[in-house]
């Protein structure tokens, strides 16, 4: 996968608007934090993992170009898949190896575009953020890329994993929270590091549930 050409993000732009439209009169989306988000340079999004929704709602949610990493069934389909790797997704096989996506998501960060993961693995049983895997931390410091981490909420009421279709109604919420830049990645020890962002991951979270749009929930 080579960088978005001119008409690649043309077609990205277009499509985000119209589902940005979708995300606001169907679920009232509100997003927070934009200027977290570093404005070039190779950045590691890691987010929480709710439900079905958390891709297409991130990805309308952040002002640049974001490569997404999905799990390589959602390409078997090959309608549904060419129109995903059409947004800039890219496939890991997680029963699997997952080095193929792994390498391609280091080389994306290394041309110094934006790469999203949920290093919880898979989508929460509760609602409630899982420890988070260490793994995104490597492919952060091989590649120098800043991490970015973030906290959406509402996902999980609109289509937990237990149900087959997505319901109206939960609004959702994404707030971008501080990055570690580059530079700073070597204060850390590879556990300090996990630590950190999941840190920072759950103070975004904090924020969003103390909103009072959900605590009426």
């Amino acid at each position: 996968m080579s960088q978005p050409s001119l008409s690649s993000e043309l077609w990205y732009s277009s499509i985000k608007r119209v589902l940005q439209l979708l995300w606001v009169v169907i679920y009232g989306v509100r997003f927070s934090g934009t200027h977290n988000i570093p404005a070039d340079g190779g950045v590691l999004m890691v987010s929480n993992h709710q439900s079905h929704l958390d891709s297409p709602l991130i990805g309308c949610c952040c002002p640049r170009y974001l490569h997404q990493m999905a799990k390589k069934s959602l390409f078997n389909f090959a309608p549904f898949g060419w129109f995903i790797r059409s947004l800039g997704a890219f496939p890991v096989d997680r029963k699997g190896s997952p080095l193929g996506g792994i390498k391609e998501a280091m080389r994306l960060l290394k041309q110094g575009e934006m790469v999203l993961m949920f290093p919880e693995g898979s989508r929460t049983l509760d609602g409630q953020i899982d420890k988070l895997m260490n793994g995104f931390t490597t492919v952060a410091v091989r590649t120098k890329a800043a991490i970015l981490p973030l906290a959406i909420e509402g996902p999980f009421d609109a289509w937990p994993r237990t149900q087959k279709h997505p319901i109206i109604g939960p609004r959702l919420h994404v707030k971008f929270g501080e990055p570690i830049l580059s530079e700073d990645l070597a204060k850390y020890s590879g556990d300090e590091l996990v630590e950190e962002v999941e840190r920072r991951m759950r103070e975004c979270h904090r924020q969003v549930v103390s909103h009072p749009d959900f605590a009426r929930r």
